[in-house]
């Protein structure tokens, strides 16, 4: 299953997500400029290696700043591309919309510290061990977590390839982030967790941190008085590029009429959709252009993806368009 976007529009650009996105894109490109062993001795060094904790003869290769910064450093780096693309993909799709209910200076703090948290719940459980621990899983599993409790409701479009036919279907949040859980729980419980190399106890860890931090995050100080400054500056000016809509016709109508939702600067300027209609099996995929100077009311015509009136023809969508702002 592939996500492929929420359903829960966020109200502001997500500064702190793309932020951390970039760092860990950049700091990817720097490790594939190494040579392998460079490489490797560069991952010893600012991942996370339990043993160097434990045992005094590794740890004297190490200074004191390499050891706290590595506690930090390792969520930052990544074994490979689809590493990486897994990982920002889905602090991408679920970041924003907890950055937007913390406030992106939180929403720092919460990342990081889910990041931590989840190295040292590895750490607790894997004292002993030589093996690098690397990659965002953790925190992004925190975000997940945050996400789980925030947002049970949405719905997640998912991508699944069944023979090489893509399906898209709409999962509930808490099912598939739910079912995400428990995969990493059977994962971690498995006799083959250690060999796989794969820290699950860090993603358990991580996913539990943020559950727990969002139920604290209310005993801290209002944060917009401190970050509101910028909130205005960083409200978002487009709807989701990917929509989903979902047609509806009266009785047996041939033609569907649903509502597509942009904002008032999409109106002014145009904007292209993708829009996900899904009808039965039959989920697809298409394209919209919305014309520049579109107001609100106007509808859009398209041919086709209406229900078949029995004689072999097929009515058409209806889209009418309603201009609001994404807050």
């Amino acid at each position: 299953m592939i996500p492929l976007r929420d359903t829960i529009p966020a109200r502001h650009y997500p500064l702190v997500t793309h932020v951390l996105i970039a760092v860990n894109v950049l700091v990817f490109l720097s490790q594939i400029s190494y040579g392998p062993r460079e490489l490797q001795q560069f991952i010893v060094t600012y991942g996370l290696v339990p043993a160097r904790y434990t045992s005094g003869e590794i740890s004297a290769y190490f200074t004191p700043f390499q050891q706290v910064f590595s506690l930090f450093s390792f969520m930052f780096l990544h074994g490979g591309f689809l590493h990486l693309l897994f990982n920002m993909w889905s602090l991408y799709i679920f970041g924003d919309n907890v950055e937007d209910r913390l406030g992106s200076f939180y929403f720092l703090i919460f990342y990081v510290g889910c990041g931590l948290v989840s190295g040292l719940f590895h750490f607790a459980l894997n004292a002993q061990s030589t093996t690098p621990v690397i990659g965002a899983s953790g925190a992004i599993a925190g975000v997940m977590g945050a996400y789980f409790l925030l947002y049970p409701h949405s719905r997640i479009l998912t991508l699944i390839p069944i023979l090489f036919i893509p399906f898209f279907v709409e999962i509930p949040a808490f099912f598939f982030l739910g079912l995400w859980f428990l995969m990493q729980l059977l994962n971690a419980a498995g006799a083959q967790a250690q060999q796989a190399g794969i820290a699950w106890w860090a993603h358990i860890g991580g996913f539990v941190c943020g559950m727990i931090a969002l139920k604290l995050f209310p005993l801290l100080p209002d944060n917009r008085g401190q970050n509101g400054y910028h909130r205005s500056s960083i409200r978002r000016k487009k709807s989701d590029h990917l929509q989903v809509i979902r047609p509806g016709g009266g009785g047996s109508e041939p033609d569907f009429h649903e509502t597509l939702r942009i904002t008032p600067y999409e109106a002014a300027a145009g904007a292209t959709k993708r829009i996900n209609v899904p009808w039965g099996f039959h989920n697809r995929m298409y394209r919209l252009k919305i014309p520049p100077g579109t107001r609100d009311g106007k509808v859009l015509r398209l041919k086709g993806l209406g229900r078949d009136d029995g004689s072999g023809n097929k009515g058409d969508l209806y889209l009418t368009v309603r201009i609001e702002q994404p807050w």
